[in-house]
């Protein structure tokens, strides 16, 4: 009788402990859960602040080893030609096939005149794929005389990974912010989240579009290009003493020439004015004359001879 009520006292407490252990585990699961659904959006930011500076510092390593160098070509070109409007038609046309296009055009048709010819001259601003600039000035100096070339080429590849890490960055953690924004369960934590997510998602389409930028400047070269149509090219190779003089007595005639051509068309096309201030000039001459002339007449004119008077002897003076 005793064995049987020690065994039930015995059954009683091992319920009585398995049932409090279990309340227990019951009560930290549910703890556990409570925590994580009311964890503050504040806190969540906090955990995953160091994670994502890790992901953009390790998107930065990676992508400096595997991006390639990244070059902004520009080049300044100078060229003369006898056909203005031959060149640029030819110009236009290379620049069709090789893929590039015309970003600005200004062509000068004014009516200045130099040596017997207008002074035409052209600028333009192309856009050609990076590897087809230099096959470009090549077609350019083969149709022109090229007076300068100048090429300058900036290395962008630090300020291109990194505009590149932080829009990676921005796109992981927009993805992490919607995620966090399915799971929110009070109205502030929803407002937090979604005022965090409008500032990445602008800040996001700021960084996208500067990585445009960055690789239209890198996949087209810029080329400045100045035309001037003339009546003589310019020498760009070095002469040596006698053809400096050669060149130097010839450029003194020509000169000459032309000096006295222009003074032939001046004479010409100023005829009616020369020969009204020619007129002018022959009038006031005569009238200057004429009046010389009755000066002279009237100094000329006899006087008749002075007699004094006579005098009274009866009242001598």
């Amino acid at each position: 009788m005793k064995v049987r009520k020690w065994l039930c006292v015995t059954l009683a407490v091992l319920l009585l402990v398995l049932s409090g252990c279990s309340a227990k585990s019951s009560d930290s699961a549910t703890y556990r859960t409570e925590a994580e659904n009311g964890m503050s959006y504040d806190s969540m930011v906090a955990e995953t602040s160091p994670a994502y500076d890790k992901l953009e510092s390790q998107s930065l390593s990676d992508t400096k080893e595997t991006t390639a160098r990244k070059w902004i070509v520009t080049i300044n070109m100078r060229a003369e030609t006898e056909d203005l409007d031959a060149l640029l038609q030819n110009v236009n046309e290379r620049i069709g096939e090789l893929g590039g296009y015309v970003e600005s055009s200004e062509v000068y048709n004014g009516s200045a005149y130099s040596g017997g010819s207008r002074r035409r001259s052209a600028s333009l601003t192309v856009r050609i794929p990076a590897e087809s600039a230099d096959r470009f000035t090549e077609q350019v100096s083969q149709t022109s005389n090229v007076v300068s070339n100048n090429k300058t080429m900036e290395d962008i590849t630090l300020n291109y990974v990194s505009v590149e890490s932080r829009m990676k960055a921005l796109q992981t953690e927009e993805e992490r912010l919607l995620e966090l924004l399915s799971k929110a369960e009070n109205m502030s934590d929803l407002l937090e989240i979604e005022s965090r997510l409008t500032d990445v998602r602008y800040e996001l389409e700021r960084v996208t579009s500067q990585l445009r930028v960055y690789d239209n400047q890198v996949d087209y070269a810029t080329i400045y290009l100045s035309i001037s149509e003339v009546v003589e090219y310019t020498v760009v190779e070095e002469q040596t003493v006698w053809q400096r003089i050669g060149t130097g007595f010839m450029n003194s005639l020509k000169g000459i020439g032309k000096l006295f051509v222009e003074l032939f068309v001046f004479l010409l096309a100023n005829l009616p004015v020369l020969l009204l201030l020619g007129g002018i000039a022959w009038l006031i001459v005569w009238l200057c004359r004429r009046a010389a002339k009755k000066r002279r007449e009237k100094r000329q004119v006899p006087r008749p001879p002075y007699y004094p008077p006579a005098q009274n002897p009866n009242n001598p003076q």
